[in-house]
């Protein structure tokens, strides 16, 4: 399940956040982390203008587009591709002139 409209579940989410923190030296408890993401998502889902919101799946969430801060964390991969395309076909190719040692 990718994150999107459909949101992120708190369990998964927190998955990450555990193992950004985990290094060779340190391993913080699952059930910490998992209770801070949680407390956090629910914080911020709470009123309307929070950086997140519920999803329509139980125990999902997702960035709240109508507030400013979240929009600004979105990622917009369909105007790069376009414009990688649009850059490519204006590219044209060389064509090599240069004289050949083995003919």
């Amino acid at each position: 399940m990718g994150v999107g409209a459909p949101g992120i579940s708190v369990k998964k989410l927190a998955k990450h956040v555990y193992n950004h923190y985990c290094t060779l030296f340190y391993q913080p408890d699952f059930r910490d982390v998992y209770r801070a993401v949680r407390q956090y998502v629910q914080r911020q889902s709470r009123s309307q203008q929070g950086l997140l919101e519920h999803a329509e799946r139980w125990g999902c969430y997702r960035l709240n587009t109508r507030n400013a801060s979240a929009r600004q964390l979105m990622l917009n991969f369909k105007a790069q591709q376009e414009s990688q395309a649009e850059k490519e076909e204006s590219e044209k190719p060389t064509v090599d002139l240069s004289l050949s040692l083995f003919d």
